[in-house]
């Protein structure tokens, strides 16, 4: 009896009440929508990517997690090395279900890949590569080839194989003597002093041994003005 009075007496009350509610039900259809519309999308990209990799065989995948699961397990490497044995030329990899790239591991896929003009600044590794000759296309990509061809021509190069080849032979005879004492190795060091014989070796005519010979001095020991520290005046 009471509220029927409060509800005689106070009539902005109720509807109040009655619109706050109405716009609670009101944002509640429109999120509804919204997630709705979002599955949509989401099942209608699904579907163009599994079109679209249809043509290219690849591993089992799960519906959700892709081959997340495979790759983060110990065994990585070996998986990704079965999947290159069991498929020489492509295959897709999914990161979920609505992420997915083409792995190639055929040489000449690589190329017709690599050597298209179609790459543009969205290019994933153009800002660690910079704008050189793999990103730039039009009359700019002429222009730096066409200064860069001497210095790269096929008879200036030729002389160069046999010396990165010495470089990478080295390195090959150090993980020989590494392997056999049943440890991990890590490449990252061996690969960079390589790299650097091989550069001063080729560009610098400089008969450089760094990958056995260690006495020369790091950076560190470096006089003042040759490191990277600034020397004190």
């Amino acid at each position: 009896m009471k509220s029927v009075l409060e509800t005689v007496m106070n009539p902005s009350g109720v509807w109040l009440n009655g619109a706050v509610s109405q716009m609670f039900q009101l944002m509640a259809v429109v999120c509804l929508a919204c997630v709705v519309l979002k599955a949509i999308q989401l099942y209608w990209r699904r579907q163009k990517l599994l079109k679209i990799f249809k043509s290219f065989p690849g591993p089992p995948t799960h519906w959700l997690y892709g081959h997340l699961q495979m790759l983060q397990q110990e065994d990585e490497l070996y998986n990704t090395a079965s999947w290159a044995q069991k498929y020489p030329h492509c295959h897709p990899v999914w990161l979920g279900s609505f992420l997915v790239f083409l792995w190639i591991n055929h040489p000449e896929y690589a190329k017709a890949v690599y050597i298209g003009s179609d790459l543009t600044s969205s290019f994933a590794l153009c800002s660690s590569i910079g704008q050189g000759l793999l990103i730039l296309n039009g009359p700019k990509w002429f222009q730096h080839r066409r200064l860069l061809t001497p210095g790269f021509h096929y008879d200036i190069l030729k002389p160069y194989v046999t010396v990165m080849a010495d470089s990478v032979r080295v390195m090959l005879d150090k993980w020989e003597q590494l392997i056999t004492q049943d440890n991990s190795v890590e490449l990252f060091e061996h690969v960079s002093l390589m790299t650097l014989d091989s550069i001063m070796k080729s560009a610098f005519s400089y008969q450089s041994n760094r990958q056995t010979d260690r006495s020369v001095p790091d950076p560190e020991e470096a006089p003042p003005g040759l490191s990277g520290h600034p020397s004190e005046c």
